[in-house]
């Protein structure tokens, strides 16, 4: 097992996905809130956002059309409210060979 040089702050083996992802990406977004989802997803560059540690996405525009609202005041709402739909789609992705590989540690 290799070890990080002091102050390196990187882990290669961390994967994203999820609101992770999501939130990484609005930070970088320049979204003025309030905002509507057409507004969010205009202003995010790959709205193709991995849902799981297997890599599978779920389109932005997909996740927030399952939502009932239209216009989010704050990004904190956004995630709060679009968690539920990752975690459905997480929970219904994959056959058993990707929910046994999910519990693997490599």
């Amino acid at each position: 097992m290799a070890v990080r040089p002091p102050g390196d702050d990187s882990d290669p083996d961390h994967i994203e996905f999820g609101i992770a992802a999501l939130a990484a990406r609005l930070e970088e977004a320049d979204i003025e809130y309030p905002a509507t989802a057409d507004e969010i997803c205009a202003a995010i560059d790959n709205t193709e956002v991995p849902y799981d540690g297997s890599g599978n996405t779920l389109e932005l525009r997909e996740g927030l059309s399952e939502l009932e609202t239209e216009r989010f005041q704050s990004e904190a709402q956004l995630l709060e409210e679009i968690h539920p739909v990752f975690e459905r789609h997480r929970r219904a992705g994959g056959g058993l060979i990707d929910r046994i590989r999910g519990l693997l540690p490599f």
